[in-house]
């Protein structure tokens, strides 16, 4: 085999399973790691982490990315919260003890019967932080990143999909309980949700938000609109 393309994979094998086993530990990053001459080299322990803080007509909250775990699902969100795509939108659907769920571009008129339906546009690029340039399919959908392990606990952000392949696009939903029957890696259900950030602020926030009043399908009565959504890099 080529050596560059066998490094590659046991390098990608090295960090999945450091990646499955540090998950909650205060080392995100191994302390060393292969370099591409296979010397030791020093790793920085404490990464960058990015966040990003939504202001909505409920308050705000913050979420912390999952950048290293899932580059292409984090940047795809980073790309459309930068471009203002998701400046007005609502939460077009909330069922308590679930999920509450947002990002579609036809849910900035709350009554719009296509709220849920819509995603960013065929043929648009993001770029990945090592330089990747990923394109949305013509349907505006991103591939799956179904490679972690975090369950979809309460506080977490995950993923819609169609339930096809590769159907994920700008839409993800916060889970307010702990619905591990949506992981990749659970085979109760054919359901295939990654999740891609956690909340780490206003937790109490989304629990207001879960606990809206909602009419004909799970549309809050009074929408909780997000305003905006800050990137930041800490």
């Amino acid at each position: 085999g080529h050596p560059h393309s066998h490094h590659m994979f046991s390098r990608a094998a090295l960090f999945l399973s450091l990646m499955m086993f540090s998950r909650g530990s205060a080392f995100l990053a191994p302390r060393f790691a292969v370099s591409a001459a296979g010397r030791r080299s020093p790793m920085s322990v404490m990464s960058m982490s990015t966040k990003a803080k939504f202001e909505t007509t409920k308050g705000s909250f913050t979420v912390e990315l999952m950048t290293e775990e899932m580059p292409i699902t984090s940047a795809n969100f980073v790309d459309l919260a930068n471009s203002g795509y998701y400046n007005g939108l609502t939460f077009h659907r909330v069922i308590k003890n679930f999920m509450c769920q947002f990002g579609c571009p036809n849910s900035k008129d709350p009554n719009s019967p296509l709220a849920g339906t819509g995603g960013p546009k065929g043929g648009t690029t993001f770029t990945l932080p090592d330089g990747t340039v990923i394109e949305r399919n013509a349907g505006g959908n991103i591939p799956d990143e179904l490679i972690d392990m975090t369950s979809n606990e309460p506080g977490t952000l995950s993923m819609a999909n169609t339930g096809a392949p590769n159907s994920g696009g700008s839409q993800f939903f916060i889970n307010t309980v702990h619905n591990s029957f949506l992981d990749h890696f659970d085979k109760s259900t054919p359901s295939k949700h990654p999740v891609f950030a956690k909340i780490v602020d206003g937790m109490d926030v989304i629990k207001d938000i879960e606990a809206s009043p909602t009419g004909p399908g799970d549309k809050p009565k009074t929408p909780v609109v997000v305003d905006s959504i800050t990137i930041m890099e800490e």
